[in-house]
Parts: C-alpha cells; sequence; structure tokens
C-alpha cells in the first residue's frame, strides 16, 4: 500500500491491499475500495462509495457526490457502487443515489473520460465508453459495450442499448436501439453499429437478420407488424432488439430514436 502523506482518509475507510493514494486525495467515511485501487492527487472519494478491485480514479475527479436533485435530503443513506477494472479520468463526477437504499451503479471495465458526468440513479454494464465531456442525466441505463461519443447529452430516465454506438454531440431524449448508431439533435438511428458488432464477435447470419430487422423499422413499416416478422426470426440478437423496442413504447417510457427515413 502507498499512501502519500498529505490524503486525508477517514478512519473507518476500508482500504484493500495494493492500493494507492496520491498527493492531497480524500478518502470519505464509509467508503470501501478494493485491492489494487489507484486514487490520484485531489482526487476525492465521497461518503458510502463502494469500489470493488483495480479501479483507476484521475486527478480531480470527484466520486460519490450528493445528487443535483430538489428533492434529495442530505442525510438520505444511497450509494455510488463501482466493480472492477474501472478507469475514471480527470474530472470525472458520479453522483450517488438520490433516495435512501438506492445506488447509481457502474460494471466492470468501463472507461469514463476526462469531464463526463453520471447523475444520480444511473445504472451502466460493462464494458463502456464514454468519451470526454459527456453527461448522463439523472436514472440513465447504459446497456453492456455501448460507446458514447464525446459532449453528448443523455435526458433523464433514457436508455442506451447493448453495442450501440451514440455519436459526437448528440442530443438523445429517446432510447437508444441496441446494435445501431444513433446520432443527431433530435437524435435518430442512421444504420447498425456493424463497426462494433464485429469487434464484439456478433456472428454472420446474426448480423444479417439484424440488417433485416433494421430495414422495417428504416421503412416506417407499422410497428405492430415489423415486430411480428422479429418475433418469428431465428436470432436471439433480434429477440433483445424487439424486447427493447416493447420496453421503450410501454406507457412512461421514452420512447425510442427511430431510423431516418
Amino acid at each position: 500500500m502507498s499512501i502519500h502523506a498529505s490524503a486525508l482518509i477517514a478512519a473507518d475507510a476500508r482500504l484493500g491491499v495494493n492500493v494507492r493514494i496520491g498527493p492531497y486525495a480524500v478518502i470519505e467515511a464509509d467508503v470501501i475500495l478494493g485491492d489494487g485501487c489507484e486514487i490520484a492527487a485531489h482526487a476525492v472519494i465521497k461518503r458510502h462509495t463502494r469500489m470493488g478491485a483495480r479501479n483507476r480514479v484521475a486527478e480531480h475527479a470527484v466520486i460519490g457526490g450528493e445528487p443535483q436533485d430538489f428533492k434529495f435530503n442530505a442525510d438520505c443513506l444511497s450509494y455510488t457502487e463501482i466493480g472492477d477494472d474501472n478507469w475514471l479520468r480527470e474530472s470525472v463526477t458520479i453522483h450517488r443515489g438520490s433516495r435512501d437504499g438506492s445506488a447509481t451503479k457502474i460494471g466492470n471495465n468501463c472507461f469514463l473520460m476526462a469531464y463526463s458526468h453520471l447523475a444520480h440513479d444511473c445504472v451502466l454494464g460493462n464494458d463502456i465508453v464514454i468519451a470526454n465531456g459527456s453527461q448522463l442525466a439523472g436514472e440513465v441505463v447504459v446497456e453492456d459495450r455501448a460507446n458514447i461519443s464525446g459532449l453528448v447529452s443523455v435526458h433523464q430516465f433514457c436508455r442506451i442499448g447493448r453495442n450501440a454506438m451514440v455519436s459526437q454531440s448528440s442530443k438523445i431524449n429517446q432510447n437508444a436501439l441496441p446494435f445501431c448508431v444513433t446520432e443527431g439533435n433530435p437524435s435518430h438511428a442512421r444504420g447498425l453499429n456493424l463497426v462494433g458488432l464485429r469487434r464484439a464477435g456478433f456472428a454472420r447470419d446474426d448480423i444479417a437478420a439484424l440488417k433485416e430487422a433494421y430495414r422495417l423499422l428504416y421503412r416506417r413499416a407499422p410497428l405492430t407488424e415489423a415486430l411480428a416478422v422479429m418475433a418469428a426470426s431465428d436470432s436471439a440478437a433480434v429477440h433483445e432488439l424487439k424486447a427493447f423496442i416493447e420496453l421503450s413504447t410501454q406507457p412512461k417510457a421514452r420512447g425510442f430514436a427511430h431510423p431516418a427515413g
């Protein structure tokens, strides 16, 4: 373990083995840092934060801060829960949950680039990239292997699907379809995320089936008709796309960003 003499660490913080904490870093009360975590100079890990192993937090990041929510009570016992092998770069900010027992959650192997922000109660899966300056409002869900480019803004309660790509400077105010590229203001799907699908090892048959499902949406066929065709597909990926669309069109859901037509 390597802890700089100028770091401030609460007496009840629990640190794993081989933790490294840099100059002027602050570790507040009721924090758990797993084995091999690295907290750089001037970073702040706020109370009620739990981190797994081998996470890296860069300079001036603030992890687990109080939500920017007028309904939040400062006495609320809520959490920030972070898995393993994540890299949180300079000046990243993450806020904890806004209700008793709630949590903002990050899975494993995510990369949040400089100045990106996660608001209260966001839930991130695994292997996600969020580029510089992107901002996620409260209770956003990002599924595995999604890639959010720089300067993207995501409206509260939106969902970003698995293996989705969101293009730079997009405004996301509806759910972004899995396996697709979503872009623009207002945002729309503009095709499959073929590069991402191939890198993720998707089978050719699944990619071909997703192309056909996407064509149905692009042609603006009646949604019930498109979903019925998807239901008959042999592809698990198409069934996942169908389930995502059905979830997005439930009452009080955000809807989804349709293909440009």
